[in-house]
């Protein structure tokens, strides 16, 4: 009978020669049967090889009424891509004077190369237009600077922000994160395929956007 090697192995031997490997936890999805079948399944990150590593920072005020807030920056074979974005989920209009100082930002950072997308999303209407998407290489200091340029500008507007009805907000932005669970994308795909609707949607409805229950 002819040797069998698994491409399990031929793959992680390979790599183990050059990278160092770090195995991924997939709780209960590393190990389903169903009908008889039996799926065996695991993940590595690998180190230094230039993968896709995604970042992605939340604010989304409850107590005062600011939009929400939502930061991605994104490496992937020497391409980064930042993503920075202000969603109306308020009760009231976001004065013009507050909008003002993220267009401030988005003008100081105008030259940055643009990372355009054509596809339109669900929740375009509700898209304040001092968001931005850049892409570029060898940006990873601009975009350091950019990302803390907005994070701290809406950190202040946070201390000033007037009160509103946490409850009213609240729902807003449980609509706005229950919306983005169900319509999908690649983070949140990528997360429902490795642990099931259930993990997903605890991790981005509860953990990333902070609605009580989920």
């Amino acid at each position: 009978m002819d040797k069998h090697t698994s491409l399990e192995v031929q793959a992680l031997s390979a790599l183990s020669r050059s990278f160092k490997l770090h195995k991924v936890d997939l709780g209960d999805d590393a190990h389903l049967k169903k009908s008889g079948m039996a799926f065996d399944t695991e993940a590595w990150e690998i180190e230094g090889l230039g993968l896709m590593r995604m970042e992605t920072a939340v604010i989304a005020p409850t107590q005062v009424d600011l939009p929400l807030f939502n930061a991605d920056w994104v490496r992937a074979a020497g391409t980064e891509t930042q993503i920075v974005e202000f969603y109306d989920t308020q009760l009231e209009p976001w004065p013009f004077a507050s909008q003002a100082r993220f267009h401030e930002i988005l003008d100081r950072y105008g030259k940055l190369p643009n990372g355009e997308s054509t596809a339109t999303h669900w929740y375009d209407s509700i898209l304040y237009s001092c968001s931005c998407r850049k892409k570029g290489k060898k940006l990873t200091e601009q975009f350091s600077a950019m990302a803390q340029d907005n994070i701290d500008a809406f950190v202040a507007q946070l201390a000033e922000a007037p009160a509103c009805d946490a409850d009213a907000k609240a729902e807003k932005v449980r609509t706005f994160a229950e919306t983005l669970f169900s319509q999908g994308g690649p983070a949140v795909d990528q997360v429902t395929k490795l642990f099931g609707a259930e993990t997903a949607r605890r991790l981005v409805v509860g953990a990333m956007y902070g609605v009580k229950g989920a």
